[in-house]
């Protein structure tokens, strides 16, 4: 179970240092050696550890002396001089030793393994490993493979940045990751997800956040339940707002209608679009509650939130509109073309720092890099700090979608979504999201509880969708949409029972 707090590692060393008089090491080598236990089990109760040149080390000595006395058939593998090992890794060392446990100088080649222990760098590292190290991770993978046996990391799959979930080359490719005091942001976004597997936390009996506050936190329901209100049997459309979608160009309205769609069935008690596409239909056949309007007239209407970008294309026309739409008095989603046109034209910048009333911007990594001015490369490579940067430089809330989408607030704030699964890497997800957004501003929602509510929403119905066997293959944008209608509902019954 991952907490709702994140810390860099930064963070947590100052944590480490204000509770050095305390066993910490061996609290962790508990941990990992109890949830060992767990995973080995009764087949051969040959175990290998790895266990690298710093703290990480120590955890593994720890975790391997513990499961020597739990008559597991131990193999540790070291190469490093205990004479230079940091102070409480070298007294763990000393312990195994004294025990009567050896340390091997390399993998043996004639064992069958029950559980294989990552215990190389953990957190320690932020380049490629390399030398004897890489040769064991890579030997590492490629043994729970041939013997289909747990792989368990200590801390962070060692060769995984986690303070970025960037991976580098190799990587352990854990099954599980034990990690201590607090969950690290890098196991749960980026590549954290595919390396990490499943993520426990064992918080070695410290309150992280009497030392320091917390630098981030997963999304959760308690971040917005207070809004989860069912609501009064007195109340007509009206009680719950006009959302507007502007977008739809030519060979584009199907992502216009996705946004309308999704908006209506979160509960907008009505539902404007603003189409482009001069031959865009009148009504929409699948959902006819939707009120078509020429996008040159979407902003007559009497809105309390609107939603634009979706198909809506760059023409000179759409430049425009999206200029009258930043100087409304109301709160927007700027999705897809609108973030595009707001990065080829800084003039619209200024006009978006500028407002009073809040905006959203949801970009996947792309328009991100468009907006910042620089590679993609460069966002995924600290998907955190880009979402904290466009926040504070276009004085807005973002949403950095993805792989752990990134929640930032202009004040610096941020959050890590946990739900949804690979079947969302389709198109028209993103419409849908910018729908479920843009439904809950017009209903009264903030825009940041708007946000985490509509980010944490959308993974949670898909994952719905895939534990009742839709997808993760072939699921589609539209199916998500009554997915999450249904489990919103579920949510305004009994938020805190779900």
């Amino acid at each position: 179970m991952i907490s709702e707090t994140l810390y860099l590692s930064s963070s947590l060393r100052h944590i480490e240092a204000a509770h050095a008089d305390e066993p910490l090491m061996q609290r962790a080598g508990a941990a990992a050696a109890d949830w060992a236990t767990t995973l080995a089990g009764e087949r051969n109760r040959a175990i290998l550890i790895l266990a690298g040149p710093g703290n990480n080390g120590g955890d593994a000595f720890e975790a391997a002396h513990l499961l020597r006395q739990r008559f597991f058939d131990v193999r540790l593998v070291f190469v490093g001089d205990p004479g230079k090992l940091p102070a409480d890794a070298a007294a763990a060392c000393q312990r195994f030793l004294d025990a009567g446990g050896t340390s091997l100088a390399d993998i043996p080649e004639d064992t069958r393994w029950s559980l294989i222990i990552d215990g190389l760098f953990g957190i320690g590292l932020t380049r490629a490993p390399d030398g004897r190290y890489a040769e064991w991770i890579v030997a590492a993978n490629h043994l729970a493979g041939r013997d289909h046996c747990p792989l368990l990391a200590l801390d962070c799959p060692s060769g995984l940045n986690a303070d970025t979930g960037t991976c580098f080359a190799p990587c352990i490719e854990a099954s599980h990751t034990l990690t201590f005091i607090a969950a690290k942001p890098g196991l749960l976004t980026n590549d954290g997800p595919d390396f990490c597997g499943e993520v426990r936390v064992a918080d070695l009996g410290l309150p992280p956040c009497d030392d320091i506050a917390p630098d981030g936190h997963v999304v959760s329901l308690a971040d917005f339940a207070s809004h989860l209100k069912a609501r009064r049997r007195n109340t007509h459309k009206g009680s719950f707002g006009s959302a507007g979608v502007l977008g739809g160009d030519q060979n584009m309205v199907g992502a216009a209608l996705l946004t309308g769609r999704a908006a209506l069935k979160l509960g907008a008690g009505r539902l404007y679009l603003g189409l482009l596409d001069p031959s865009a239909p009148a009504v929409d056949p699948v959902q006819p509650e939707l009120m078509m309007r020429p996008a040159e007239a979407l902003l007559q209407a009497d809105l309390q939130a609107l939603a634009c970008g979706p198909g809506l294309g760059r023409s000179a026309a759409a430049l425009q509109l999206l200029e009258e739409v930043l100087n409304a008095a109301i709160p927007l989603v700027l999705d897809a073309d609108a973030l595009n046109l707001l990065a080829e034209d800084r003039r619209l910048e200024g006009i978006l720092v500028k407002r009073d009333n809040p905006a959203i911007l949801t970009p996947h990594p792309a328009e991100a890099a468009r907006l910042l001015g620089c590679p993609v490369a460069a966002i995924q490579n600290d998907r955190i700090k880009a979402a904290r940067e466009l926040a504070s430089r276009y004085r807005s809330h973002v949403a950095l979608k993805g792989c752990g989408t990134v929640i930032a607030n202009p004040e610096g704030h941020f959050w890590l979504n946990s739900t949804g699964n690979p079947g969302m890497a389709t198109a028209g997800m993103g419409d849908v999201l910018s729908g479920l957004i843009v439904a809950l501003l017009a209903q009264g929602w903030p825009a940041e509880k708007a946000l985490l509510a509509g980010v944490h929403l959308h993974g949670a119905a898909a994952d719905r969708l895939v534990a009742n066997g839709i997808g993760p293959v072939g699921l589609t944008a539209g199916e998500v949409i009554d997915a999450a209608r249904n489990l919103f509902n579920e949510w305004l019954i009994g938020p805190h029972s779900l």
